[in-house]
């Protein structure tokens, strides 16, 4: 299977519980798979249909596998003791269909706040205390709950505690209505309103069997490279800030101005809603607007070159980015770590290289590495993704393809499983369809990188200081609402 492909749900195919688990453990600790997505889906009153997504990044393939679990032994052995991957998908499963996940070693809700009693875990000890942290917190961010146990300043371990942003986007992308849940996908995570309407897009496109025009791809990566540069130098700006450097947080509080007005001037609003739509986009950039792009882009590219060798010589910077929230490359490949995060811990992992679809098939981008795994690296990788997100548009807007930008997608086959894979600036974004009877979604599953990463902010606070938290909270800057749906 590879992205952006659809196929039969009955070509799936269905192993006996004992030899799905030696499937996935097998490939992942054995044969360099990782375990891209594992959810569940409701066949009827008996029993609930299992399905792991095996990727394979060195050879660019997927694996899709399932098992049944019926109702009369409504269980499942955990993959978690043997696979960490699995830890919060198999919680999702324990929520969602009420699974009991034998032997799990962490088992609580992971959204739910009225299933069960949530217990925090505690440490006893002299001078061991505890700090909570939200969920409603100053200024604008979203809520979430920060459990730290401390002994002094140092952090021993930190729980983090989401939910609170919960709003069942995935039941609500069920049915036929696609106006309606391309709607629902720009608003799954605000500030990746691009990366997770394309996913939608895609998949919709692959159940359709439709041929988006090359022109209404080029459009679409130029929108998707301008949100991962938004973000990306807003957050260089957010670390600088919290590392007391107020010359840079300032220049590229206005930079990533720049790069949301582009946004603004194509698609009517600064975070690119309504542009991506099943079947291509609704918005064109003409010569007139290309020329412009291209001229304002270059001179975006020198003023952050300046800016962020400013930000990455100074030693006062340096000083507190360096050596803090470390997380080694063995535990990044552990967690199932994505994004900025993994590439940081030394993680070759990038759609757009190992998944390409669309123009990421005829262009590539160099991928950005760090090697220290903390917040330098974490920065670092920013920097250079920014960086190579600019020579990308500037190298497409000059070229941009001929033709419609918009042809009308049929209706979806029934009886379908279709996935698509994004490199959200975040990371990896992962939307899989399966059509009922007919040609509805049945079930619609969303994996926001967020999930992947929020263990990883957890374990990098570890033995850290506690004024070292906003600086590594930033450095990861993930979402609340992507996590929760």
């Amino acid at each position: 299977m590879f992205n952006g492909a659809s196929i039969e749900l009955k070509d799936v195919p269905i192993l006996q519980k004992s030899d799905f688990r030696v499937r996935v453990i097998g490939a992942c600790n054995e044969e360099g798979a990782r375990l891209a997505n594992f959810f569940g889906t409701e066949q009827d009153d008996k029993s609930v249909r299992l399905f792991a997504l095996l990727a394979f990044d060195e050879e660019s393939s997927l694996e899709m596998i399932s098992t049944i679990i019926n109702r009369e032994d409504f269980s499942f052995d955990s993959l978690t003791n043997e696979l960490l991957q699995a830890h919060y998908f198999e919680r999702e499963i324990a929520e969602q269909f009420s699974l009991d996940i034998k032997n799990h070693p962490w088992l609580k809700p992971l959204r739910s706040h009225t299933k069960g009693t949530y217990s925090f875990y505690h440490i006893d000890g002299e001078d061991v205390h505890e700090v909570g942290v939200g969920p409603v917190h100053a200024g604008i961010i979203e809520p979430g709950h920060f459990r730290f146990i401390c002994h002094g300043e140092e952090i021993l371990h930190l729980e983090i505690r989401l939910g609170y942003q919960h709003r069942g986007i995935e039941p609500m992308m069920t049915g036929l209505d696609l106006h309606r849940n391309v709607l629902l996908s720009e608003s799954i995570a605000g500030d990746t309103s691009i990366g997770h309407s394309l996913a939608f897009c895609e998949v919709c496109e692959a159940l359709s069997g439709s041929v988006i025009p090359s022109r209404a791809q080029a459009i679409r990566a130029i929108a998707l490279e301008l949100e991962r540069l938004s973000n990306h130098v807003g957050d260089l700006g957010a670390l600088s800030m919290d590392a007391g450097f107020l010359p840079v947080s300032a220049y590229c509080g206005r930079m990533r101005g720049d790069y949301l007005n582009l946004l603004l001037a194509l698609t009517g609003n600064r975070f690119g809603k309504g542009l991506c739509r099943p079947g291509g986009v609704l918005f064109d950039i003409d010569a007139e607007m290309a020329e412009d792009f291209y001229r304002k882009l270059k001179k975006y590219k020198k003023d952050f070159e300046n800016v962020s060798d400013l930000l990455f010589t100074k030693p006062s910077v340096l000083a507190r980015f360096e050596g803090i929230g470390v997380i080694s490359s063995d535990q990044a490949k552990k967690m199932g770590l994505v994004g900025p995060v993994g590439r940081a811990s030394q993680i070759e992992r990038d759609v757009r290289i190992d998944f390409a679809s669309g123009m990421w098939q005829f262009n590539h981008v160099p991928i950005s590495l760090g090697a220290t795994g903390d917040v330098f690296a974490r920065a670092w990788v920013r920097k250079q993704e920014a960086m190579r997100s600019l020579e990308f548009l500037l190298k497409i807007l000059p070229c941009l393809p001929k033709g419609e930008i918009f042809i009308k997608p049929g209706p979806m086959k029934s009886g379908q499983l279709a996935i698509s894979m994004v490199e959200g600036w975040r990371g990896e974004i992962i939307h899989v369809g399966i059509t009922d009877d007919h040609g509805g979604f049945k079930r619609y599953k969303i994996k926001d990188p967020s999930f992947n990463n929020w263990f990883g902010l957890a374990q990098a606070m570890r033995n850290q200081e506690i004024s070292d938290f906003p600086l590594c909270n930033k450095s990861f800057n993930l979402s609340y609402a992507g996590h929760d749906l």
